[in-house]
This record gives C-alpha cells, sequence and structure tokens, in this order.
C-alpha cells in the first residue's frame, strides 16, 4: 500500500472514534454549562441576592466567550484541534477545583472568579470542538453531524440539573434570609461535586493527550488563508448575531427556570422539583436533536431553523400570556425547538470558509457573549415588571433566528470577491 492510500485510509478507519472523542467533549462543557441553572438560584439563596444580581452568575461564565474566543481561535491555528481540546479539559479542571476555596471564603466574587475559570477551558473547547466535528465529514453533513454532537451536549444539560437539584438545591434554598450557619452549610454543599468534575475533567485531558487520532486533512492544520477575512462572510457575520440570540434566549429561559417553576401562580413547585423540571426542558434538547439529526438529511438547515424558531417564539408567548400547567408545559417545550438551533447556526455560519474556518469558528464563539448580556436584561425587566412578562426577551431573540434561517443564512460571494 502506498503512502497516499494509508493517508486516505485511516481518516475514514478513524472518523468514528474521533466523533466518540467529541462526544465525550461535548457531554461535559454542556454538564458543564447546565449546572449554573442550579448554582445560580443557589447562590441566590446564600447571598440573598434579587434577580439581577444572580443572573451575574451567567455574565461571568458567558463573558468568558467574548474575552477568550479570538485568542482561543488564534492559539488553536498553532497548536491545532486536540492539543486545543487537551487544553481547554485541563483550564475547565482548574476551575472546577477553584469552587472548593469559594466555598470555603462564602464569597461570592470567589464563586464567580471560579466559573469565569471553568468558562475559559469551556470557551477553548467550543472554539475547537464545534468545526472539530463539521469537518469530520463531507460539508453537506456537517449541520447533521453538529446536531448528533449536540445531542451528547444535550445529555450533560439533561443530567446537570437532575444532580444539581439533589445535591444543591434543599430547603435552604427557599430560605429568604440564611443566618451565618446556613450560609455554611449550603456553600458547602457545592465542594464534593465541584471536586468530582474537577478530577474528571483532568483524567480525560490526560487521556486525550494520549490519543493518537488520524484525522481528515483538513483538520491536520488550522491555519487560515492570510488573504481572507472573517467579515468578508456575510452569512458567517449574521450567523454571529443568530448565535448571539439562540445563547440568549436559551441562557434567559434556563437561569430563571427554577426560579420561574416556583411562583404561585406558574407551577407552585418547590426549587428541588423545579430543578427536575428542567432536566425535562434538556430531555427536549436531545429528542429534538436527534431528530434533527434525521430531518436535516434531507432538509435545508435553514428552512428547518426557520420553522424551529417560529414555533420557539409562539410557545414563549404562550407562557407569557397564561399560568400553571399551561404555562410550565410551554416553556418546557421550548426546548424541544430550541434543540437545532446552535448546530444548525454553527454549520451554516461557518459554510464554504475553508481555512478560515478556526477564525469563524472564534467569532461566532464570541458571539456566545448573549449568554452573559440577555439574562441581565430579563433579570432588570423582572425585578422591574414581573418575572412572567419578562420572558419577552427570549421571544425577541427567537424572532431574529427565524429571520436567519429563511434569509440571513444564505450564502452569498464574500465582499472584495470576484463575481
Amino acid at each position: 500500500m502506498t503512502q497516499h492510500s494509508m493517508e486516505s485510509a485511516s481518516p475514514r478507519q478513524n472518523t468514528g472514534f474521533a466523533m466518540a472523542v467529541a462526544a465525550t467533549v461535548f457531554f461535559l462543557f454542556g454538564f458543564g454549562t447546565s449546572l449554573n441553572g442550579v448554582l445560580q438560584p443557589h447562590l441566590k439563596a446564600i447571598f440573598n441576592l434579587n434577580y439581577g444580581q444572580s443572573t451575574l452568575v451567567q455574565s461571568a461564565w458567558f463573558s468568558a466567550y467574548l474575552v477568550l474566543s479570538m485568542p482561543a481561535a488564534a492559539l488553536m491555528a498553532r497548536l491545532g484541534y486536540k492539543k486545543s481540546m487537551v487544553l481547554g479539559l485541563s483550564v475547565m479542571g482548574l476551575g472546577a477545583l477553584l469552587f472548593y476555596p469559594a466555598a470555603g471564603y462564602i464569597s461570592y466574587g470567589v464563586f464567580l472568579s471560579a466559573i469565569f475559570v471553568l468558562a475559559a477551558g469551556v470557551t477553548m473547547l467550543q472554539v475547537a470542538a464545534n468545526p472539530f466535528v463539521t469537518l469530520l465529514g463531507a460539508p453537506a453533513g456537517a449541520s447533521s453531524r453538529l446536531n448528533l454532537a449536540q445531542a451528547f451536549n444535550s445529555v450533560g444539560q439533561m443530567l446537570a440539573p437532575y444532580l444539581g437539584g439533589l445535591l444543591f438545591l434543599s430547603a435552604l434554598a427557599t430560605t429568604e434570609v440564611m443566618n451565618e450557619t446556613q450560609k455554611t452549610t449550603a456553600a458547602q454543599a457545592v465542594k464534593v461535586p465541584y471536586l468530582v468534575i474537577a478530577i474528571v475533567l483532568l483524567l480525560l485531558g490526560l487521556v486525550l493527550s494520549r490519543l493518537k487520532l488520524s484525522l481528515p486533512a483538513q483538520l491536520a492544520s488550522a491555519r487560515p488563508d492570510p488573504g481572507d477575512s472573517v467579515w468578508k462572510h456575510r452569512h458567517l457575520v449574521l450567523g454571529a448575531v443568530a448565535i448571539f440570540a439562540y445563547v440568549g434566549a436559551e441562557i434567559c429561559i434556563t437561569s430563571l427556570f427554577v426560579n420561574y417553576l416556583t411562583q404561585p401562580e406558574i407551577g407552585h413547585m418547590t426549587p428541588k422539583s423545579a430543578a427536575g423540571y428542567l432536566s425535562l426542558l434538556w430531555l427536549g434538547m436531545i429528542i429534538g436533536r436527534l431528530t434533527g439529526t434525521a430531518v436535516m438529511r434531507t432538509l435545508p438547515g435553514g428552512k428547518v431553523l426557520g420553522w424551529a424558531a417560529l414555533i420557539a417564539f409562539a410557545l414563549t408567548i404562550t407562557t407569557i400570556l397564561t399560568t400553571g400547567h399551561i404555562a410550565v408545559g410551554s416553556i418546557i417545550l421550548v426546548g424541544l425547538f430550541e434543540s437545532i438551533m446552535f448546530p444548525t447556526i454553527f454549520a451554516l455560519a461557518v459554510a464554504n470558509l475553508g481555512t478560515l474556518t478556526g477564525k469563524g469558528s472564534g467569532l461566532i464563539n464570541m458571539a456566545i457573549v448573549g449568554g452573559a448580556v440577555m439574562p441581565p436584561i430579563q433579570g432588570i425587566l423582572a425585578d422591574a415588571i414581573g418575572l412572567h412578562v419578562s420572558f419577552i426577551v427570549p421571544a425577541a431573540c427567537f424572532i431574529y433566528i427565524l429571520y436567519y434561517g429563511f434569509s440571513g443564512s444564505k450564502i452569498r460571494a464574500a465582499a472584495g470577491a470576484a463575481s
């Protein structure tokens, strides 16, 4: 067998294993991100925060994407996809370890710092892992592959609220003002879970660093063409805005979900019970992404995205206009139609970028800062006009995503390119 034939055979033989590695990575950063939905009400109770202050948990997490996405893309160009993912896992592990002293000091500021470091590792993983999956096969299957990988992300997102509810949330979470003993007890509950998470992340990083993966040629180098620019690709720039809107909408809903379902006119639940219902929302995400994997093998991703956004908008308006079981059911069902949005927007936005895919991924991941910007806006509205009506914020985000799916995602000639 010639060297050329060996090189062409190896990627096909190893693509499945590479997808398995990517799926594990997606599971882990999905778990870490979703755990904030339970951590936020836990810290709100410990530190007696209002809604606006408690959403700083999301701001600390998602601001890492704004600050670090482009540096992570530049670093990936030097290190390659695999080493970048190893580094991301290691930084995540460090961030999880920082929860131990944060719980010891019982300091909201230290908790926010630990959250930022953990998110820095997730940012590195996102910048590398999303294009990694899109390039593991034919371009036509990119949306389908990324939806499949994101299904594992949703498994992590589904399990995190359930486990977090068991480990963090208790009767103390409903205490309006805690005494010092109660604060200490509640803070200590965070230590062991995040220590276990840190150990798992660091071990996976070590395992991944020792694996030898033979990958497709386009994954051998992440260096972009110096003559091209991400700003010349309209569908990419508009896609970054769509990611901003999507992540903003998702985090608005999930970060205030537990508090929402505890409202007397909505679910009248305990925080622990509400966390279990949050897992149902993430279960809908899994079902939607697995279904989307099959659907987008035959239907255009843009149209599927547009219709999903329209239905998500209708469900969000429904929860605003109703109470009780209908309000609860409609907000949970939003997860089913949100499910395909991130992977589909990402795949549409990086389409036809070639060697610029890494930088495009960096730009898109910067836009994940929407998760830091939109929840505080909703939190401020919730404090001013009520938590129920504040869901108009994610509803507005779904309108833009509808536009991107039906129109903005269409690829046009890059600015300055020859016609």
